[in-house]
């Protein structure tokens, strides 16, 4: 038998290299605010990413192997153009590019530095002073990489520290011959965003991330996304959030014009999405709210915008006001630990003469499992639920890109991989339709007299009242009942709302079938400042629950 086929390897090279060859010229955009516009394409990028691989050279950066990490190289960004070479330059190297989330706690930065023992630090010019403090406390990092717009800069110094400016060593580089990497080579590590706990450390391998991307792609290209080569891609996921959910892969390899607006302004982002003529973004439902809410809104055409939501319960009402400006909006599910995709609201074909309410609705789901993803709905005993879209367990799954285990944390990784399933810790339902309902995370739920309330649906319900801008419900302990329901509700600016009116509100949809009585706060807070949100835009309800420690009777 001969052995002279060639064993194709899955990694991330693949994709922009392609992307160079067959779209040479479609753009890839920096646009930040204030900033110079930076108008490159594929086969620029291609190159630049070719030169940074001699600068890793350079910096002595260390390729892994199968079973062994490489080099781990921190990045410190906003959503930049360079920020988009290093997600193929780094991995393509052989080295693990490390994502960290600029928007933790300083506390917890550093934590994540610690864990992972980086090498080489990349840093976008704002985050010089955090960037000195972190290199004082974390001895593993020896070299930074100031990343800047300015072709001029003052000389900057690190204690101990050799100093770097990015595109200095990108232009004196030569172009650099990336080596042939087993696709099983770890591509990127990053670490959740410890809304419970320290977060913890997660990594991929090019094989899953290539799947990932892969998968998504096919999915988006169905109804009612129908992603093509002619649409424009803007990721306002920040690019340290899990991959900023792939978008920068799948555009990619779709071979589709991209937007990086740097750091998040709205007014900026609006003014872009006309002028680039952006029609594909992603966020959790804060981002989409700064888009159709912003001062500047109302000046903006934001009809066939495709509008890719996940990350927490999309409200009702907010996809009301997204319908009505004609975005198309879409839920997708899944974790850090997922990569993160792993449902998406696709439509079917045997939805195609339902009417657009009822395929609204489905907007409101997870959606259903993208290809190469299995799951199932459990009860505590590992049985399935019915498919009934209504008896509640936990959603646990099987996909090619599912992180392996946490970093130096076996006791977590066994709790999580439990009988060959991942166990998300979400309560949801399913139906026969196959769509996936997420009811709660495991420590949102409220359980009440031995029944279970999901807080996302009742937050899903307050969030139709025309007054209501923002809501929150939280468990809180009860003499009888374990726990109650006590919703915390932001009025819209200039309104007015009472808890009176809220409860009479939710009693007219008890009337009318839409939830249950007992469903119905046991107290309404009405606040007039913004929710606190988790680093990842999502509202922090481990903050709420200390703020808001209220006596029930």
């Amino acid at each position: 038998m001969s052995n002279q086929y060639y064993d194709y390897q899955l990694t991330l090279d693949k994709l922009i290299r392609k992307a160079a060859l067959i779209y040479p010229d479609v753009e890839v955009v920096h646009a930040p605010p204030g900033g110079p516009i930076i108008r490159s394409n594929y086969a620029k990028e291609w190159d630049r990413i070719q030169r940074l691989g001699s600068a890793l050279e350079e910096l002595g950066v260390s390729p892994g192997e199968p079973g062994k990490f490489g080099s781990r190289i921190a990045v410190l960004d906003w959503n930049t153009i360079r920020h988009f070479e290093l997600y193929y330059g780094v991995p393509m190297y052989g080295a693990v590019l490390h994502t960290v989330n600029v928007l933790l706690a300083p506390e917890d930065i550093i934590y994540t530095l610690l864990q992972a023992q980086d090498e080489v630090l990349f840093i976008n010019e704002d985050f010089i002073s955090l960037a000195r403090i972190v290199t004082s406390l974390v001895k593993s990092i020896k070299k930074v990489v100031i990343m800047s717009d300015e072709l001029e800069h003052e000389e900057v110094s690190f204690d101990g520290v050799k100093v770097y400016w990015y595109e200095d060593l990108i232009r004196d580089a030569r172009p650099y011959n990336f080596p042939e990497l087993s696709e099983n080579t770890v591509a990127t590590m990053m670490f959740t965003s410890g809304t419970t706990g320290r977060p913890k450390g997660t990594y991929f391998t090019h094989r899953q991330l290539v799947l990932h991307a892969m998968s998504v792609a096919l999915s988006l290209s169905a109804p009612p996304i129908n992603a093509n080569i002619y649409d424009v891609a803007m990721p306002l996921v920040p690019m340290f959030h899990v991959h900023a959910w792939g978008l920068p892969y799948i555009a990619t390899l779709v071979g589709i014009k991209q937007v990086y607006p740097g750091r998040f302004d709205w007014g900026w982002v609006l003014k872009l999405i006309k002028d680039e003529g952006v029609t594909i973004t992603n966020g959790v439902p804060t981002i989409l709210f700064n888009l159709l809410y912003h001062p500047d809104s109302p000046k903006y055409d934001l009809r066939g915008l495709k509008f890719i939501v996940g990350g927490s319960a999309l409200p009702r009402g907010l996809l009301e006001e997204a319908s009505r400006r004609g975005i198309h909006v879409v839920q997708g599910f899944g974790l850090t630990e997922t990569a993160p995709v792993i449902l998406l609201t696709m439509e079917k074909a045997n939805m195609r003469n339902w009417p657009e309410d009822r395929k609204r609705e489905l907007v409101l789901s997870a959606g259903l499992p993208i290809p190469l993803v299995d799951i199932r709905v459990v009860d505590g005993q590992g049985r399935d639920v019915p498919r009934d879209g209504k008896t509640m367990g936990e959603l646990v799954v099987r996909a090619p890109w599912i992180t392996r285990e946490y970093l130096n944390d076996p006791e977590k990784t066994r709790n999580a991989w439990r009988d060959g399933w991942f166990h998300t810790d979400d309560i949801a339902v399913w139906d026969s339709e196959g769509y996936v309902w997420i009811m709660d995370r495991a420590k949102d739920v409220i359980k009440s007299g031995g029944e279970w309330i999901s807080s996302t649906r009742l937050e899903d319900l307050i969030s139709t009242h025309p007054a209501v801008y923002e809501v929150a419900v939280i468990g809180v302990p009860h003499p009888k009942w374990g726990e109650r329901p006590v919703a915390i509700v932001v009025p819209k600016p200039g309104q007015k709302v009472t808890e009176e009116e809220i409860r009479n509100y939710l009693m007219g949809l008890v009337n009318e079938g839409k939830m249950p009585k007992w469903w119905i706060p046991d107290k309404v807070v009405i606040v007039e400042s913004e929710l606190p949100k988790t680093s990842t835009g999502k509202v922090d309800k481990k903050v709420l629950r200390e703020r808001f420690q209220i006596t029930l009777e």
